[in-house]
């Protein structure tokens, strides 16, 4: 926790050294990495939800034959 605490007053000295566009391309990108993992949270829970219905359709004696592969 204090190495976590230490490394971020590290960073924010950074970002008072950056002008003010440098400062609003930083928040662009933070809020895109938030963006990003929202959707990735999303898209995993989406595959969870459907993987049991998904394990009906391709778990059949017809297709396992391509269980070998």
């Amino acid at each position: 926790m204090r190495t976590e605490h230490s490394h971020i007053h590290q960073l924010i000295d950074k970002l008072e050294n950056l002008p003010p566009e440098r400062i609003q391309e930083i928040e662009d990108f933070i809020d895109f990495i938030r963006q990003r993992d929202q959707d990735r949270q999303l898209t995993h829970a989406a595959m969870k939800i459907a993987e049991p219905g998904l394990n009906e359709i391709w778990n059949n004696p017809d297709d396992a034959i391509y269980d070998t592969l």
